[in-house]
């Protein structure tokens, strides 16, 4: 079970506001730490693991070039170090040459600029907000919201045969019908990537499944066939193996998943009182603008 079947119970504006997603990588916070802020002092426990020119690479720009960069290396350890360390060791230096003939003065510098330094301050503001709002007592009651949303709700243990044609599934309804084993039939014949496990999805609420596969399966009595079902995934013969009151997970068991959705609810509520405070003016529509040329190359004539 997922928190979001958990969560989605409390309310449709909860629903809106779930996702997977992380805050994305902010690299350009080397290259303004690096090329364009002036030098800060850091703690005794960020020391020093590079000079460059003069600048100094500390334990803290390791950091944030592991979070940037550091999901798309294979390597690990000393390697993974000793990488991390030349890419911000090459950074410094081309950031360097670049000041040297001014590139920070061109003027499709300062737009990609200060496009970066408002998109990095609004995720550092929203990782803040996030985690601010998590706390016990704020966990804990989501949960309890949740949890008693859910009491009363059923589930169904089901297994499906998956086929393109209504005409495949009315002859595995056929076999079935004279003795044929439901499992095995599903490993030879459906095309769902379940097949494997004969079909089996294990238990799920109605709210889990598409409408027409849902009504199909909690209309059915436990070991009843169903006719051929048309979804958007093609035809399904369903078996219903076991009903039961729908399992309530355990707290422990679903935090991650509660602090969560409690950091992007927040995130959302402080993005929508923003906008009902601020003066927001749609200019005029324009022509559709030239594209910014990326870093490095030149303009079009």
């Amino acid at each position: 079970m997922t928190l979001f079947s958990l969560a989605a119970r409390c309310s449709a504006t909860l629903r809106t506001l779930w996702g997977r997603g992380r805050l994305c990588g902010l690299a350009v916070a080397l290259l303004l730490q690096f090329a364009f802020a002036p030098p800060v002092r850091a703690a005794e426990d960020d020391p020093v693991i590079a000079r460059v020119n003069g600048t100094e690479i500390r334990a803290s720009d390791l950091a944030i070039a592991e979070e940037d960069v550091g999901s798309n290396l294979p390597m690990t350890g000393d390697a993974r170090r000793d990488y991390l360390t030349k890419y911000l060791s090459d950074m410094v230096l081309v950031a360097q040459a670049a000041e040297a003939k001014n590139v920070q003065d061109r003027e499709d510098f300062k737009r990609r600029l200060a496009y970066s330094r408002d998109k990095l301050l609004m995720e550092m503001m929203l990782q803040q907000e996030g985690k601010g709002s998590i706390s016990e007592g704020a966990l804990h009651q989501l949960y309890d919201e949740a949890t008693k949303q859910m009491a009363g709700d059923k589930e169904v243990h089901a297994r499906h045969i998956l086929v393109d044609t209504e005409d495949q599934a009315k002859a595995i309804l056929a076999e079935l019908k004279k003795g044929g084993d439901f499992a095995a039939l599903a490993k030879q014949r459906s095309k769902d990537p379940g097949a494997a496990n004969g079909g089996d999805l294990g238990y799920f609420t109605q709210d889990q499944m598409v409408p027409e596969f849902a009504q199909t399966a909690f209309k059915l009595e436990i070991g009843q066939l169903s006719d051929p079902v048309k979804t958007q995934f093609g035809w399904h013969i369903i078996k219903v193996e076991e009903k039961r009151d729908r399992q309530i997970p355990e707290f422990d068991k679903v935090r991650d998943q509660l602090e969560n959705f409690l950091a992007r609810r927040t995130q959302a509520d402080l993005i929508n009182k923003l906008r009902a405070k601020a003066n927001i003016e749609q200019g005029e529509a324009a022509p559709e603008p030239a594209p910014i040329p990326a870093p490095g190359m030149p303009k079009q004539k």
